[in-house]
């Protein structure tokens, strides 16, 4: 691990504004609509599946799919904080561990499902290249690899690509695809990060984007003569690719 980054990970949790870890694990009720809706949409029916969370934090995602039943998740994370951090909240299956070794030790075709929330934008070109080839070479034939990941088209998007001092680039919809289907993916979609109704403050957070969103389309058809029906403008986006 580089120097830089193996000294801002030591201190990943508490070298910011505000800790990333909840006080008590009722903290983490506000990503649950967002986290459980991943688990709905994009988790397999078999809650028997394989599910390796890479570069889980303290185990937010573990802990909700463990809590929809999925028992045979497991998440790896190189901060010792977040480790620690997981522990102290009661998150069962949160292992400190670099994840490139832990990719490199899995056999073919071992996993379902491989997940990544807010890590591949960490990594040099020249380190993801080979970390996609590695995640293609352990799913099974149809597992899926979820990303999310800062947006490069996002008007916004200089908050999350700047937002951590171990962040390396940003992404687009059409440079991921780029990514994962030059690497052997089949299937590459992408969806935004828009609010989650479910209540009435929610659901106006969600009329209020739907209505800035319809602003941006416009600008952006004025500046290109195109509708644009696919863009993604949230500062962050979901990549789900099946292999």
């Amino acid at each position: 691990m580089n120097n830089f980054r193996q000294r801002i990970y030591e201190h990943y949790v508490n070298a910011r504004h505000q800790s990333l870890s909840p006080v008590s694990i009722e903290g983490l009720k506000p990503r649950s609509y967002f986290l459980n809706k991943i688990i709905h949409d994009h988790f397999s029916t078999d809650k028997n599946s394989s599910i390796l969370d890479l570069g889980c934090g303290h185990g937010a995602l573990v802990y909700f799919a463990r809590l929809a039943g999925y028992r045979n998740i497991t998440g790896v994370d190189c901060s010792p904080q977040q480790v620690a951090e997981a522990e102290r909240l009661g998150i069962e299956g949160v292992h400190f561990g670099d994840i490139f070794d832990t990719l490199r030790f899995l056999p073919n075709e071992s996993h379902d499902i491989l997940i990544t929330f807010d890590v591949i934008e960490h990594f040099t070109k020249d380190e993801l290249l080979p970390f996609t080839d590695e995640v293609h070479r352990i799913l099974h034939k149809g597992g899926k690899w979820i990303i999310h990941t800062p947006n490069g088209e996002s008007p916004f998007e200089g908050r999350m690509r700047y937002g951590d001092f171990t962040h390396e680039m940003a992404f687009t919809h059409i440079s991921i695809t780029q990514l994962l289907k030059s690497s052997g993916f089949s299937d590459v979609s992408c969806y935004e990060d828009t609010p989650i109704p479910h209540g009435f403050k929610s659901a106006g957070r969600w009329l209020v984007w739907k209505i800035i969103r319809g602003i941006l389309r416009i600008y952006i058809a004025a500046e290109t003569g195109a509708a644009e029906q696919d863009c993604i403008l949230t500062q962050n986006f979901l990549t789900v690719a099946v292999k």
